[in-house]
């Protein structure tokens, strides 16, 4: 508990200042933790960090998380048409052309757990830094979401779950707790911002946002503890004394920042 404890105020004085300074700085941090819990993957698929599909993994992630800008200016510079998604189809095809040439070695398998993981990570960071560009009150409303869903979750499984929700999945989580948890998810979330205005959106919109949120976070959880289970690990990583990988501190938030843009939150 104690290394859990010093891992999450370090983690935090680190975090919070690069995350209120925005751009440049905020950036490099999402691809580094882009980078990191890509290389997470890499290591659970065992798959080796110098092999040209872990290049072309890393690669791909940050030109997944780079915004809009960055490839708008490329393209103003560059002869050629260049954009994220021209990057990610190039990188798509460079995977399929390494299983006909590997020899058995990298398969249609190996490339699809890979290209898709990738995409997951990158296309998450991606909108985490969008969010944050749109305002802390954005960010912060998807973060608080998630942090608020999780800890009420776990306590009110604590105290009332019998019903297992992903007995195969995620044994230790329950029906109660996850309906304990975003209800009070939605109580505490919508009081806040309900009464600060920090959005300027209808309350039932706001409570709306956020019962979907959470259960986005939820299946956001979901699907990390499905992976390590499939490779048969722990934790994502080590990274995090106490608290694992960034992929395990991060697993919600990868389904919760897109989430965000597709309920209108990063016009």
């Amino acid at each position: 508990m104690q290394t859990r404890i010093i891992t999450a105020i370090v983690a935090l004085l680190v975090f919070v200042p690069l995350v209120i300074i925005g751009h440049i700085p905020l950036l490099l941090l999402t691809i580094a933790l882009g980078w990191v819990a890509m290389g997470e993957m890499l290591r659970m698929t065992k798959t080796l960090l110098v092999s040209f599909e872990a290049i072309l993994s890393l690669t791909g992630v940050v030109a997944l998380i780079l915004p809009q800008h960055f490839w708008l200016w490329v393209s103003d510079n560059w002869p050629m048409t260049v954009a994220s998604d021209t990057v990610v189809y190039a990188i798509a095809f460079l995977f399929l052309l390494r299983t006909v040439l590997s020899k058995k070695s990298f398969n249609i398998n190996d490339a699809g757990v890979l290209f898709l993981s990738m995409v997951y990570i990158g296309t998450g960071f991606h909108y985490f830094y969008l969010a944050d560009q749109r305002g802390l009150a954005v960010l912060f409303f998807g973060m608080l979401t998630v942090w608020i869903t999780d800890s009420f979750a776990y306590f009110c499984g604590k105290a009332f779950g019998k019903h297992k929700l992903a007995p195969n999945t995620s044994p230790n989580k329950t029906w109660e707790g996850s309906v304990g948890g975003s209800l009070i998810a939605i109580v505490v979330m919508s009081t806040i911002y309900g009464l600060t205005g920090w959005l300027h959106r209808p309350i039932l919109e706001i409570i709306l946002a956020v019962a979907l949120l959470s259960l986005g976070g939820q299946l956001g959880d979901l699907i990390e503890s499905s992976f390590k289970r499939h490779f048969g690990v722990k934790d994502s990583g080590k990274i995090l004394p106490g608290h694992g990988g960034i992929l395990d501190r991060f697993d919600s938030m990868l389904v919760v920042m897109p989430l965000l843009s597709i309920l209108g939150f990063l016009r």
